[in-house]
């Protein structure tokens, strides 16, 4: 009898899904196999929300699986110890995987084929598992990475997909496999209380449901803070719970300018990937340095906390940063705000914004939370580095009827849309009734300053 493995990392799925397909194709058994990484649980990167959306996704997996005969195989520890553990138990000769673009995935990579190797066992890692196009798929002339979108987007366009794979009508596991109970949501303590259900079930579902009610309206709507009109998919593709490739196909099959607008941002997603690919020390380093001496949690400890728990006096930036604690989750609007007021207003360190981030985003991705708060910070890919989103224009234009705000910063109820942006403006007696600060800094002065950091002017 032959067995392979595979190793489930940011891909937790049975639909579309390459390495299973190529397993079963190669072995009479299979092993899915998850790890729970101590080396990413010792570096803080398991953060509350994520853990919960993780153990459901593993639960929902494991269900998928043995609706096929089959069953999920959980360990814990260093990755490639229990990898090539399991491929003893069971007398595996190949181990499959999907292809990761981080430096840590890439040493994982090379670590467990190194291991696997000196056993006599073979591993096989898979591009397009975690994104649509695989990075390096597509480069520029004298480059190894796309550093701008717009000439990516067109070179990502033209690429032909892989053919979307159906999932397997059965996975015939060995015997004799033991297995770690699977996690549970509720063993995760300081989950946000409106965080969404992980697993692919509920990302299939969900995707459907955009797909038929909520696609079509995207390009005019995506902007919208109130209306909430995102696919709310970030977390499933982050996981793997649905198919990058196979949500590209299925919008492109529906067509309009909604599902255009939709397919461009799956595309910033892979673009992000292929440049942390190629500049794995984009994580931590600036892609494009500005020699900026940003202010520290030293420098600025009440402002920063202030930016942190959504009592800024700025309403539009406080139900954002209110919204990702509740949910886990944040709109992307949103993100873009909060991120040029931390950076551009406050004139933070950007690394203190994403590392706040992802400490609650359940879609915390390495890739999309570094370089979009670079993008921001204008140390990353974006050719106007020094543009600054105001606040209030940018509330007056995307919660014109100030109902985000009345969600998330209900203090302010029975403001008016003028009155809710800005509250400090009332009359005295008319303030008494709010519990609500005085802006941490003055708009007009933060934009000098920040002029005056970078030089312009």
């Amino acid at each position: 009898m032959t067995v392979a493995i595979v190793l489930y990392t940011s891909d937790l799925r049975v639909h579309d899904h390459p390495p299973l397909l190529a397993a079963l194709s190669s072995a009479e058994r299979v092993v899915p196999l998850f790890v729970r990484d101590s080396r990413i649980e010792a570096a803080g990167f398991e953060a509350p929300n994520r853990l919960a959306f993780l153990a459901d996704c593993l639960a929902d997996l494991d269900a998928g699986l043995r609706t096929r005969g089959g069953r999920l195989v959980v360990r814990s520890g260093d990755p490639v110890a229990e990898v090539c553990s399991v491929a003893r138990e069971a007398d595996a000769d190949e181990v499959h995987m999907a292809a990761g673009v981080s430096a840590y995935a890439r040493a994982r990579e090379a670590r467990l084929s190194d291991a696997l190797r000196r056993e006599g066992r073979r591993l096989y890692a898979h591009d397009t598992v975690v994104t649509a196009v695989a990075p390096g798929a597509v480069v520029p002339a004298g480059s190894d990475h796309f550093a701008v979108f717009t000439p990516y987007f067109r070179r990502w366009s033209d690429l032909p997909l892989r053919a979307v794979a159906a999932a397997p009508r059965s996975v015939p596991v060995p015997e004799g496999i033991g297995s770690q109970a699977l996690p549970s949501r509720a063993e995760v303590k300081g989950v946000s209380p409106l965080l969404a259900r992980g697993g692919e079930s509920e990302g299939r579902a969900l995707l459907a449901r955009w797909l038929s009610h909520g696609i079509g309206s995207y390009a005019e709507t995506h902007d919208d803070l109130a209306g909430d009109a995102t696919s709310r998919l970030s977390a499933h593709l982050h996981f793997g719970t649905v198919s990058a490739a196979e949500t590209v196909r299925r919008a492109r099959q529906k067509g309009g300018p909604g599902a255009e607008a939709f397919v461009r941002q799956i595309c910033w997603r892979d673009f992000h990937h292929q440049v942390l690919a190629a500049r794995p020390d984009t994580a931590a380093a600036d892609y494009r340095p500005r020699h900026d001496r940003w202010h520290t949690e030293r420098d600025a400890a009440q402002e920063i906390q202030a930016w942190r728990d959504g009592r800024t006096g700025y309403p539009i930036i406080d139900a954002a940063m209110r919204q990702l604690r509740q949910e886990g989750w944040m709109h992307n609007r949103a993100r873009l705000l909060t991120a040029s007021f931390l950076t551009k207003t406050l004139y933070v360190d950007w690394r203190i914004g994403a590392r706040h981030f992802l400490d609650l985003l359940v879609d915390g991705d390495l890739a999309n939370n570094q370089l979009n708060w670079q993008w921001v910070a204008g140390t990353g890919t974006d050719t106007r580095p020094n543009r600054v989103l105001n606040p209030l224009l940018q509330a007056r234009r995307f919660d014109p009827d100030g109902a985000y705000v009345h969600r998330w910063v209900p203090e302010l109820a029975g403001l008016s849309a003028p009155e809710v942006h800005r509250p400090w403006q009332l009359a005295g007696l008319d303030r008494a009734r709010f519990d609500y600060p005085d802006p941490v800094v003055d708009l007009t002065d933060a934009l000098a300053r920040f002029r005056h950091s970078r030089g312009i002017g």
